[in-house]
């Protein structure tokens, strides 16, 4: 009996254990910057003890993944790069409200109304060129349908990159799709998600990306590689990174704490050290352009939302047509 006893207690003991584990776990799944959702999970683990098990990815291969893991749930917090798949998420009713303990210096429409989208940082998409192919550029939008560009721009697929799609919606909210159309009959390709595309005009493949991720383009720049980026006359799209807490959260505390640890100073460095914009207003810019510098076209995001996916594909039947 006391055997019996003794085994039962190690049993026990082991679960106890094992779920005491369990408690200090929180799955986060993140875009780009590889490199800062690393350093983000590493000094969160240190501050709270609490375990962060991470899935890197583009928006599109988050949302695919979220899609599969319908029937058992695994994200505690899932951060993309759109915006407006945030509010789609919001819409569908996957994720809850919180109120993070440093709302009040996050950047004025970073957090939804309703306290369900969290943008800790943001990044806005621009004109990145290859400095050898062009020494000096400064073309609006519009202007790079032009002859002189012809069959050497390139732009990341809108249904893999977020980022581009949200800038794809705004602009055409605001200004039709006329330009798109020139664009892509002057010869615009679409080389992949914004690695690839960065990469083609990297390489001279192309010698312009239009609609590349601003981040992207600063760091490699500072890697030294031959590029230059500007934001255009007319305007662009700066796109808030929301994070967001799921509904189906097997770990709501957790997750609740890591979105307050999102807009902590520490973090917030980190996110400027990769180039992104700051969620609060008190944490400044540096070696990029600050909020206040980047020309904005108006967004709706409601109104963008609703036709994103649809613009997207749109984008990419026009490029390869």
């Amino acid at each position: 009996m006391k055997k019996v006893l003794a085994v039962l207690l190690v049993t026990l003991m082991s679960f106890s254990a094992l779920f005491a584990a369990d408690d200090k776990v929180v799955t986060v799944y993140m875009p780009s910057p590889a490199g800062l959702a690393n350093k983000l999970a590493a000094d969160f683990e240190a501050k709270t003890g609490i375990e962060v098990r991470t899935f890197q990815g583009t928006t599109g291969e988050i949302l695919a993944r979220l899609e599969t893991e319908k029937a058992n749930p695994v994200a505690d917090v899932v951060i993309l790069a759109s915006w407006s798949d945030g509010l789609q998420m919001k819409q569908s009713g996957e994720i809850i409200s919180y109120e993070p303990k440093e709302k009040g210096n996050v950047v004025p429409g970073w957090i939804d109304e309703d306290n369900m989208l969290f943008g800790y940082s943001a990044s806005a998409v621009g004109v990145i060129y290859n400095t050898l192919i062009y020494p000096e550029l400064s073309a609006d939008w519009a202007d790079l349908a032009s002859s002189e560009y012809k069959n050497d721009i390139a732009i990341p697929d809108p249904e893999l990159s977020g980022a581009c799609k949200d800038f794809v919606a705004g602009y055409v909210t605001n200004f039709g799709w006329d330009d798109f159309e020139a664009l892509a009959a002057n010869g615009m390709s679409v080389p992949g998600a914004n690695k690839a595309a960065l990469e083609a005009v990297t390489t001279g493949e192309v010698g312009i990306l239009l609609a590349g991720v601003d981040y992207n383009a600063y760091s490699s720049i500072a890697k030294g590689e031959p590029l230059a980026i500007y934001y255009p006359e007319s305007g662009t799209v700066v796109n808030p990174r929301p994070a967001m807490i799921m509904k189906s959260a097997p770990e709501v505390e957790n997750a609740k704490a890591f979105i307050d640890y999102l807009f902590s100073e520490d973090a917030q460095k980190m996110v400027v050290d990769a180039y992104l914009l700051p969620g609060r207003v008190d944490v400044p810019c540096q070696n990029r352009s600050s909020l206040a510098e980047i020309p904005q076209i108006p967004c709706d995001w409601d109104q963008m939302m609703a036709i994103s996916s649809d613009a997207a594909r749109n984008l990419n039947e026009l490029c390869s047509k």
